[in-house]
């Protein structure tokens, strides 16, 4: 049965493609005119709907209408994905495009270490990303993820890495998280360094090297790269090292609190990792290692 809104639309329809009298159009189509007249109002709780999505467009510029029904689900509200799209279209609320890029076609050498996590701690990757200052001067950032939660343990910002820089960062993180059984990287210089291969062997920690031209086999910490890039590189323009520094260390906090993840159901990756955590009893974080072992 076809509802009064769409009866609406058909009648606007015929007028302006047939240049219908209203009333002509209301009578093919069944429409009493009182009804095609009629604009209906929505309601206090819908208005109130429209407005948080309106917020969220705002806080989240590069989501789409899925991640905000997770985020509303999230949020105690009981909606339906088709009825968020239909409104997200009616507010006009659209995630820019972007260009696709070309991407190199081809097959892992060594796919057999492309190993799943199932559990925190189980494989951490590592990668760097590149940005500049207001005066063109270069920033890396050292971004580490863990591959189950999807949680960024460490998000360092510094003008240049050097192998024992990156050490540092790992021992840190390791003294406040764990040792993890592997850590996934690409060849660059830092992490392919005889020191860092010999610090990860001392810690029985497995190193997983991609096959070099092949970023898809670093999926989990090339997809939250792109994220980082898209969502806040692309979005500031930082006037020093430290602005920088204090920039990534607040988007880093809103990603893993409160940023929804589509992959995780919409948790954000800090409450995917504790409620984890909880359904199977594990304690909040693993036994650190000792200050000696870690030390670069």
């Amino acid at each position: 049965m076809v509802g009064p809104a769409r009866k609406r639309e058909a009648v606007g329809h015929l007028q302006a493609a047939l240049e219908m009298s209203q009333r002509r159009a209301c009578n093919v189509v069944g429409q009493p005119r009182a009804t095609q007249r009629h604009r209906p109002q929505p309601d206090a709780a819908e208005r109130r709907l429209r407005e948080r999505l309106h917020e969220f467009s705002r806080q989240r510029p590069r989501a789409g209408y899925r991640t905000a029904c997770g985020q509303l689900r999230q949020e105690g509200l009981r909606v339906n994905v088709k009825r968020v799209q239909r409104l997200w279209r009616e507010e006009g609320l659209k995630v820019p495009r972007k260009q696709c890029k070309k991407r190199r076609q081809g097959t892992s050498e060594n796919g057999s270490q492309r190993r799943g996590a199932t559990r925190p701690n189980e494989v951490w990757s590592y990668d760097f990303v590149s940005d500049q200052t207001s005066d063109g001067r270069r920033l890396k950032f050292l971004c580490v993820v863990d591959e189950f939660t999807r949680e960024c343990l460490a998000l360092v910002v510094r003008r240049s890495f050097r192998a024992k820089d990156v050490m540092v960062v790992l021992a840190e993180l390791i003294a406040q998280r764990g040792v993890p059984a592997h850590l996934r990287s690409d060849n660059g210089p830092e992490f392919v360094a005889l020191a860092v291969q010999a610090w990860l062997k001392g810690n029985a920690i497995g190193a997983l090297y991609i096959a070099p031209g092949s970023p898809w086999e670093n999926a989990y910490v090339e997809s939250f790269n792109s994220r980082l890039r898209d969502e806040h590189l692309d979005r500031e323009e930082f006037a020093s090292l430290l602005e920088a520094q204090v920039l990534a260390a607040g988007w880093r906090r809103d990603y893993n609190e409160a940023r929804p993840h589509s992959a995780l159901g919409y948790l954000a990756p800090a409450v995917f990792a504790a409620r984890w955590r909880a359904s199977v009893g594990a304690t909040p974080l693993p036994a650190p290692a000792s200050a000696e072992t870690l030390k670069p």
